[in-house]
């Protein structure tokens, strides 16, 4: 108990300053944040501004350098045309029509002494003619892999140049290459290195299967140089 005409002890207000001291940061914290949800009308900052992917063209027509081999004395009679179409940045499909001549098995080395080799030429020569479809796709860059069908009407001649008969040629191509842009995406090389095989080929006259006997049905490291226009 307290005497008479003592004045009594304040209460403490440390409770009340450490509430008001909690409410204060409480405040500043929250103004500091950023607003979970803007208000309506209000304009959310602008974010930074990142570069578009490369879009390539989605058409192109293309053939094959090496047709300039047909200005040789004994040309191949070798003529491409391509069509291609691009649903998407990586992946390609074309269209190949085709014709060339030859006169030798397709599956002696390149490599070895033996390519071209006038002994293991045919006694004629073989003219195929067909149209074919590849699918493409990029794999890194300007890398791509691209795989090749197309099967052949072969018509096969005599060293006369006379007819013996005719026979089909399913034939198919792997091929690792590097695509090149030109001109503001306008035109493109394509060097390559291909593997080939001819699981099908029928019909071959007596004479030419004798040539074919001990070579094998693929061919590997045949070069490639395309050419083409995007549209």
């Amino acid at each position: 108990m307290r005497e008479k005409g003592q004045i009594p002890h304040a209460e403490p207000e440390r409770p009340r300053r450490h509430a008001f001291a909690a409410t204060l940061i409480a405040l500043l914290t929250s103004a500091a944040m950023p607003p979970a949800v803007a208000w309506a009308g209000d304009t959310p900052p602008a974010e930074e501004a990142t570069p578009a992917p490369r879009q390539r063209s989605s058409h192109f027509v293309s053939t094959s350098a090496f047709m300039l081999f047909n200005l040789l004395p004994d040309p191949p009679s070798f003529f491409q045309l391509n069509y291609g179409f691009r649903p998407t940045d990586v992946d390609t499909i074309i269209v190949e029509a085709m014709t060339w001549t030859y006169g030798a098995p397709l599956g002696i080395p390149l490599f070895g002494g033996d390519y071209g080799d006038s002994v293991h030429d045919y006694p004629g020569r073989v003219r195929s003619a067909g149209v074919g479809l590849a699918y493409q796709r990029y794999l890194w860059r300007g890398i791509y892999a691209t795989l090749h069908v197309t099967p052949f009407w072969q018509t096969y001649y005599d060293e006369g140049g006379e007819f013996i008969q005719s026979g089909f040629q399913l034939f198919m191509v792997g091929r690792v290459g590097y695509h090149f842009d030109l001109w503001n995406d306008r035109i493109f090389i394509e060097p390559s290195i291909a593997a080939t095989t001819w699981p099908i080929n029928t019909n071959l006259p007596a004479s030419f299967e004798e040539q074919e006997a001990g070579w094998p049905g693929y061919f590997l490291f045949e070069p490639g140089l395309n050419v083409g226009v995007n549209f």
